[in-house]
């Protein structure tokens, strides 16, 4: 994986691409937090982890954590978060689709960059505050 990681160019890629990966990458912290936690079916597994991974669940959730993101972070999350999004789906509204947009972007970005302490840091206190208000 990383010699794919190697062949990124960070002042290159687009955020898209940060937030397509970006998107991936918190998909699987959460689906093994769920997995840690309890042993339940994969269908129920999956209708909890929509509680963290959906738009509008990461739009809260950059809001609860924007005060421990430093100023780099917080510029990737902004280039995310206004980026040109082609398509918004249905259910959500554009300003939680921008912002989770950014969230992964942020994601993205920590992991090509291979900052995985931070990735998880981030990710851990994303998990502790959006439980806190579920």
């Amino acid at each position: 994986m990383e010699e794919y990681i190697d062949n990124i160019d960070l002042q290159k890629i687009s955020t898209q691409t940060l937030a397509f990966i970006g998107d991936a990458v918190y998909n699987v912290y959460i689906r093994t937090y769920l997995a840690s936690i309890s042993n339940e079916q994969t269908g129920k597994l999956h209708v909890k982890s929509i509680k963290y991974v959906s738009a509008k669940a990461q739009s809260k959730t950059i809001d609860l954590i924007l005060d421990i993101l430093n100023q780099d972070e917080i510029l990737v999350y902004k280039r995310g978060r206004n980026t040109n999004v082609p398509t918004v789906s249905k259910n959500v509204d554009v300003v939680d689709y921008k912002k989770a947009t950014g969230f992964e972007a942020l994601l993205g970005y920590l992991y090509i960059k291979k900052d995985i302490n931070r990735l998880e840091v981030i990710i851990k206190e994303s998990i502790k505050r959006l439980n806190e208000v579920l």
